[in-house]
């Protein structure tokens, strides 16, 4: 299960999000540091009205939407990288998500302490972001003589996974962003399975005061962030911790009551996790039968046969074909008989690429 791990200072809200995300109050929260020390995990269902849709079509009584797992990870101080405060502990727990959510504190209270003294949420990022990056620095310094002693015996295996250490090393020593993008998917992969800090996608939760939800333009730290963010290419979600916490404790009437009362459209949380799952590059294909209708996450690029796997290693192994509807086409023909009358849905082969919103059947032999 692809997990997001909620990292950020002390005192800027981080657990207080985590029991809004996860609609529950397994992490302690409190007004001094290292309030969390273990890390606390919750399961969140991705709201998709796609399934809710599909679900009346084929009318079954059984939905079951994506999910991904959500960690909140102990606050982080200057110095971790040596060991400063939980550091270790905690870049450890990093090494383990897919995808950071870093929850910057971008409301002024003098009631809860900053453990800089003072509100400023670029020194705040900064501070996380040059701890990652000493600690890659100094994993990936070892990494790269010990490929380049395998190298040089003659183990040409290396090579791959050398070239890109390379490029990166440079990158974190002088504290610098490392572009994912502008490698290629080999190279992505072989990122994702060194387990790098620096290199995981990060979204930027901006906690804010309640008033300035519906109107945050006049948030001058929040303005500073997301000139910051751009230059990034990273989103910024804004969001009222606090006020998202006490949300998760309504049903759904009253959570649109309180949402239209503070000038909101839809839930800060809501939009969080539709920003870490576009972070970690998935997208959703479905199921739909008596039995029930289900949402199944997937990363861009995977094949027929990769995603037949996601729901069984068999249907991998013993893939023949998948019969394809779009989503659109499903709706519009009232359901898969329709779209076959229709002549809408599609025989897919091995090498077809899996689209976001396709409904299929896989056929399979093992």
């Amino acid at each position: 299960m692809l997990k997001a791990g909620i990292v950020g200072l002390p005192n800027v809200g981080k657990s207080t999000l985590f029991n809004a995300i996860t609609s529950s109050y397994q992490a302690e929260s409190a007004n001094y540091p290292f309030c969390t020390i273990e890390p606390n995990s919750g399961i969140v269902k991705v709201q998709d009205q796609r399934l809710f849709v599909l679900q009346e079509l084929v009318k079954t009584p059984v939905m079951v939407p994506a999910v991904f797992e959500f960690v909140d990870i102990a606050g982080l101080v200057r110095g971790a990288s040596r060991g400063e405060g939980l550091g270790n502990q905690f870049l450890a727990h990093i090494r383990e998500v897919d995808a950071v959510v870093h929850v910057v504190r971008c409301f002024e209270n003098p009631d809860i302490v900053h453990v800089d003294g003072s509100v400023d949420p670029l020194r705040d990022l900064e501070t996380i972001h040059i701890e990652l990056c000493l600690a890659d620095a100094d994993s990936l310094t070892r990494r790269v003589e010990r490929l380049r002693k395998s190298f040089k015996q003659g183990d040409k295996k290396v090579a791959a996974e050398l070239e890109v250490f390379e490029k990166i090393l440079p990158v974190v020593e002088n504290g610098g962003v490392v572009e994912t993008e502008s490698f290629s998917e080999e190279e992505q992969v072989i990122m994702r399975r060194s387990q790098l800090l620096s290199t995981k996608p990060v979204i930027y939760a901006a906690n804010v005061n309640e008033d300035e939800l519906a109107d945050p333009s006049q948030n001058v730290h929040l303005q500073r962030l997301r000139a910051h963010a751009a230059k990034e290419s990273r989103e910024v979600v804004v969001i009222s911790a606090q006020i998202e916490a006490e949300l998760s404790q309504l049903d759904a009437t009253e959570k649109q009551e309180y949402l239209e009362s503070l000038g909101v459209k839809s839930s800060g949380v809501d939009q969080l996790i539709g920003a870490a799952f576009r972070a970690l590059r998935m997208v959703t294909y479905f199921t739909a039968g008596v039995q029930e209708a289900r949402a199944w996450p997937f990363t861009r690029g995977m094949t027929a046969p990769q995603c037949a796997g996601i729901i069984h290693s068999d249907f991998e192994k013993g893939f023949i074909r998948a019969e394809v509807i779009g989503y659109d086409d499903y709706v519009a023909c009232g359901g898969e008989k329709g779209a076959k009358d229709k002549g809408v849905m599609r025989l897919e082969g091995r090498e077809y690429l899996m689209k976001d919103g396709d409904v299929v059947h896989f056929r399979f032999n093992v």
